[in-house]
């Protein structure tokens, strides 16, 4: 390796340097609650601060366990900020104070926490990143199932998903503790109350603690920890130079090439990496022989590294001197320990001529082990004719070297009379390098030769003959061969690589010159056009865009503008939708289409296809042109969805403009209203005092009903605009209850009203004032859509972790389907039989309030008999279970 290989990494180098000045991090990472990671880090502080350092408690979360609070005691704590939230009182972690205070070393525990609304930052992690960035080191706890990359995969298995999530480059720059017992001694310890209370343990073990479970995290927290630190020492080897595989994981690298053996290669290595759990890439050396492939040795070079990436590696293609030189200098770049290599039988007399790259890899390696697999790439059938006469280059090339040749004996023949006849073996390096340097070795060997014998014919004596007097010439002859030879090979290992340097050159220029293309669009239209017109232009093909509709792919866009597709190719652009992989002409399914179809892939999904085709009904892309169109296919698929992306923002803040704009009116227009409203049902009363009449009842229960219909116009616009005030205090179901049935008798005029509460229900901590527009509302609701002379039904009961108060009536139900639409502002579900006059707003006020009390409510219809069913949902730390010994937050 030279001394340019033995340099830092630059991206490693300026990560390091960026650590510079920040704070620690240590994280204490385990599989699930209750392994005993605060425990773990409290103790780790503690011997920390017994050993000078100054430490801190930022924020802990015992859970009531009696040794946790044991370990806090000896701790300095700094106590939490309190943040009003909606009546609530919320203690968050004070990152100001432990700022002003300067420890050396704060514990913050739960890293993945959502703040409090009204906190600097939503997230905890986001307060650790600013005390890292002021120079304290952070001790926190994490859960496995809390990390971004893994939380689909824990969902997958344990049916539970986390809300709470923290991004993975949160483990690049910690130190990892992983903090881990037996799943039988956990299963233990939440049986005897140290992880949930009892009623809780009991549902953890039958559904997210089982021991399938836990054994499946612990693996996936270890193996987590072990690729944190893994390219944790990557990054620092690269940043310092440092030479080995510094094997910690293993790292898998299989070299293919265009061989027919390279597709079992690549399954080999995939299940050595599957094996091993290691990462493992997919690279091909590309070397001057590869400008001589033919294009069914270029597909097949591509199938295969397509086939690589689909099974999961990554890919990556090297240009090199020679396949040895790259493959050592890629393995010593990807740091592997594994490298995958085939090896064919070939015939001492083309090993003698060529070399062994297995032999010389395994010799030059160093540390790495190499698996060499035997293949039957030697009886393979030969390359054709063509493919050899390519290597040799056009007649053409011959004949200019020739006359170049003859160039210089002519101004050797004028000068001859001028300069020494040795120096006129000169004159002949220059048609050897240009032959070499414009056509190949082969046309620079051809020219050293002729030059050899040009020189014997035309300059030494005897002069027109081929043989030689003076001895001295005859050495003259073969240094001049010699040195045309040599010439020739260096001058066609230059031509190869600056063929290489330019061809790389030229893809990233046309990359360049599509993304500026991308950029500039202002529309989605104008980007799928753009992205059309661009690689028709670069591949030389006609292209067609389509895009998911609810039809099926709809066109969207088409280079040369009229193109259509029949059935087929739209049957083929489905499947590419569907399935996110290629189809039709060139692709393994569907090819009786003329197009060949390509998804747009992002972390999203498929976006859409992109086909091509040409006039001449060749295949539509050649083989060399797959690694540039996979280029072009993930910057407009990145494209494409940055404008999605955008455009969803601008309806985003369209819907909050309106939104805005509508709650302004109803607020207007409400307390417009209440005035007139005001004086009527004043008017109303002074006559009823004077001449009492059935017409003064009605105008009068009118007006209340209309001043109903405007106090909540007013809580609609205050609920959109989050300015509920609230109070919140112990309140007894009951009586609310009663209450609010004293306030409906109007509209439950034709209805029995049964409560069914019992007696000993607990109270609970809500605002009595929303409690009692949300009863009013549902029982409204009853009244209406209840059968007439039909009951309505008030029930409470206790579950285990919450208290289900129910509004029931016995009237048509609620559309399936709609259960969750009901609640939605305005929504009067046009169509069904349960349209009755109203506002649409009642509902979506019950759902408002109950959400800003922290209460659940849902709907559902009963089938016998057969109604309507509104619940509101109490959750557990609402319940008041010892009043008034309890505090209120």
């Amino acid at each position: 390796m030279n001394d340019s290989d033995k340099r830092p990494s630059p991206e490693s180098f300026l990560r390091a340097a960026a650590q510079e000045g920040r704070g620690r991090l240590k994280l204490f990472l385990g599989a699930a609650p209750g392994v005993g990671k605060t425990y773990e880090m409290l103790s780790d502080g503690m011997r920390r601060l017994k050993s000078g350092v100054d430490v801190v408690v930022g924020v802990v979360e015992t859970h009531g366990r009696r040794e946790t609070e044991a370990l806090i005691a000896g701790h300095e704590v700094i106590p939490r900020r309190q943040i009003d939230h909606a009546g609530i009182s919320l203690g968050e972690m004070d990152l100001d104070a432990i700022l002003e205070r300067q420890p050396q070393l704060a514990l913050v525990d739960e890293l993945a926490h959502s703040n409090a609304p009204g906190s600097r930052h939503p997230k905890r992690y986001q307060d650790v990143e600013e005390l890292l960035d002021a120079g304290i080191d952070v001790y926190s706890t994490i859960n496995i199932q809390h990390i971004e990359s893994l939380n689909d995969v824990v969902a997958s298995f344990t049916h539970v998903r986390v809300r709470e999530t923290v991004p993975d480059s949160i483990l690049e720059t910690a130190e990892i503790e992983v903090v881990d017992i037996l799943p039988d001694e956990l299963i233990e310890r939440l049986k005897e109350g140290k992880v949930y209370i009892p009623a809780e343990a009991t549902r953890a073990l039958s559904h997210f603690f089982s021991k399938s479970n836990l054994t499946a995290l612990r693996e996936l927290a270890l193996r987590r920890a072990a690729q944190a630190i893994d390219t944790q020492m990557l990054d620092y080897v690269r940043a310092h130079a440092l030479a080995g595989s510094f094997a910690v994981g293993e790292r898998v690298v299989v070299a293919v090439s265009e061989q027919p053996s390279a597709p079992g290669l690549v399954r080999a290595a995939k299940r050595l990496a599957d094996a091993l759990k290691a990462p493992w890439t997919a690279v091909h050396i590309e070397t001057r022989r590869a400008q001589a492939f033919s294009d069914e040795e270029r597909k097949a070079l591509a199938d295969t590294l397509a086939l690589a990436s689909r099974l999961g590696a990554a890919t990556a293609s090297i240009p090199a001197e020679n396949v040895v030189e790259g493959l050592r200098s890629f393995a010593a770049d990807a740091h592997a320990t594994q490298i995958v290599i085939g090896k064919s039988s070939r015939s001492w007399w083309f090993e003698l001529r060529h070399g062994s790259v297995v032999d010389r890899l395994v010799r030059d390696i160093g540390s790495v082990a190499v698996h060499v697999l035997p293949s039957d790439d030697d009886l393979a059938p030969p390359r054709s004719g063509h493919s050899t006469r390519a290597a040799w280059g056009k007649p053409a090339d011959y004949l200019w070297s020739a006359l170049t040749i003859a160039a210089m004996t002519a101004a050797g023949r004028l000068l001859l009379e001028v300069i020494d006849l040795g120096n006129i073996a000169l004159l002949y390096l220059v048609p050897v390098m240009f032959a070499a340097a414009t056509y190949g070795l082969r046309a620079g060997l051809f020219a050293g030769l002729v030059s050899s014998l040009a020189y014997n014919f035309f300059f030494l004596p005897p002069t027109g003959t081929l043989t030689v007097n003076n001895p001295e010439n005859v050495i003259s002859i073969l240094v001049l061969l010699g040195v045309a030879i040599v010439t020739s090979q260096f001058a066609a290992r230059v031509r190869g690589q600056a063929d290489l340097a330019q061809s790389s050159a030229r893809q990233n220029a046309a990359l360049a010159g599509f993304s500026r293309q991308l950029t500039s669009a202002a529309s989605q239209d104008d980007l799928i056009q753009a992205i059309c017109a661009e690689i028709a232009r670069l591949l030389d093909v006609r292209t067609v865009m389509l895009l998911p509709s609810d039809s099926g792919p709809a066109l969207r866009a088409a280079y040369p503008p009229d193109d259509r597709l029949q059935e087929l190719e739209r049957a083929a652009a489905q499947w590419a939708m569907n399935n996110a992989q290629p189809a039709g002409r060139g692709s393994s399914t569907l090819t009786a289409s003329d197009w060949l179809f390509h998804p747009l892939r992002t972390q999203r999904g498929v976006l859409g296809v992109l086909g091509l085709a040409r006039d001449d009904a060749r295949e539509p892309l050649r083989s060399d042109q797959t690694p540039l169109l996979m280029s072009l296919l993930d910057q407009a698929a990145i494209a494409l969805d940055r404008m999605a992306l955008e455009e969803e923002m601008q309806g985003a803040r369209q819907i909050h403009e309106r939104d805005r704009l509508r709650s302004a009116l109803l607020s207007s227009v409400s307390h417009d209203l209440r005035t007139p409203l005001t004086t009527i049902m004043s008017a109303a009363q002074e006559l009823r005092k004077q001449q009492p009449s059935a017409l003064l009842d009605t105008i009068e229960g009118e007006a209340q009903r209309l001043n109903r219909f405007v106090a909540n116009l007013l809580d609609m616009a205050r609920v959109e605009a989050g300015a509920l005030p609230m109070r919140i205090e112990p309140t007894d179901l009951f009586d609310a209850v009663a209450s609010a049935i004293g306030d409906t008798r109007q509209s439950l005029v034709n209805h029995e009203v049964r409560i069914d509460i019992p007696s000993d229900i607990p109270l609970v901590r809500v605002d009595p004032v929303l409690l009692h527009h949300c009863l009013i509302n549902l029982l409204d609701n009853a009244g209406r859509y209840g059968e007439p002379d039909t009951p309505v039904t008030i029930s409470g009961k206790q579950v285990a972790d919450a208290i289900l108060l129910s509004v029931i009536d016995e009237g048509p139900g609620i559309p399936v389907g709609a259960e969750t639409r009901v609640f939605d502002t305005f929504t009067r579900l046009e169509g069904s039989d349960r349209v009755k006059h109203g506002t649409g707003l009642g509902l979506a006020i019950v759902k408002g309030f109950a959400e800003a009390m922290g209460l659940g409510v849902d709907a559902s219809t009963n089938s016998e008999p057969r109604g309507a069913c509104f619940t509101l949902r109490i959750p557990e730390h609402l319940i008041i279970s010892d009043f008034p010994g309890e505090p209120l937050s």
